[in-house]
């Protein structure tokens, strides 16, 4: 698991995204479509079109950090797709990122 520091933004990206690209096509994505700040701290997560991988994407003052993830077995559990963005109480993101049913 990731270890987040206390009060962090976490966004949830809601439409799937190209998944073959690095950490600089989600981070101006970001700043593009979701009107949001990527070297703000904030956590940004985006979804893969087969619902089984995940990308996390953060600033940490040093440069930007990026996370992948893809489950063994399965699939993420996400919201219906949609144009936007939402936001990621730890909880949830937690459950996400575990593939947990949230």
């Amino acid at each position: 698991m990731i270890a987040l520091p206390s009060g962090v933004r976490m966004l949830l990206a809601t439409k799937p995204v190209d998944f073959r690209r690095g950490a600089h096509a989600p981070a101006a994505l970001a700043a593009a479509e979701l009107g949001t700040d990527p070297f703000s701290g904030v956590v940004l997560v985006f979804r893969s079109k087969r619902s089984d991988r995940v990308k996390i994407l953060t600033w940490d003052d040093s440069g930007l950090v990026l996370v992948w993830k893809q489950l063994e077995g399965g699939a993420f559990r996400w919201p219906p797709v949609t144009d936007g963005v939402m936001r990621l109480s730890a909880v949830e993101f937690a459950a996400l990122f575990s593939g947990i049913d949230w």
